[in-house]
């Protein structure tokens, strides 16, 4: 068996770099590293830091194919993040002008959580875990 230590990052292809770099530092609050710009494949590369300790890589592309993005489809389903208040992050989220599901409960483990969307629809995900 593979022994994994952690995940160490996630990547994220945006259709509009400078959209989402500002959803996911001034919505969602994370840190952008370092950012590159590599010409050779006229593309933007954000490292971004959530806490200190989860990266995500947010890139673009030139006209990047569409992907299914519905959190019932095959591959990635979602990104959760964990909050204190799902309530009260989702009625930020909501203030902010991002696109938000209702407040639910799991029915498995019974903690609030609630869906939203990013700039391209990429679905994410509260989820409270006290």
């Amino acid at each position: 068996m593979v022994r994994i230590n952690r995940v160490h990052h996630i990547a994220i292809i945006a259709t509009d770099y400078e959209l989402s770099k500002k959803f996911y530092t001034e919505v969602l609050g994370f840190e952008l590293l370092s950012e590159v710009y590599r010409a050779e494949r006229d593309s933007w590369m954000g490292d971004l830091a959530l806490n200190g300790t989860y990266l995500l890589e947010l890139f673009s592309f030139p006209s990047p194919p569409e992907r299914g993005s519905g959190p019932e489809q095959t591959g990635l389903r979602h990104l959760a993040f964990e909050v204190d208040d799902v309530e009260a992050a989702l009625a930020e989220l909501a203030a902010a002008g991002v696109r938000c599901e209702e407040l639910r409960v799991d029915p498995h483990t019974g903690r609030r959580m609630a869906f939203f969307f990013d700039p391209d629809g990429q679905p994410l995900e509260l989820y409270q875990a006290a």
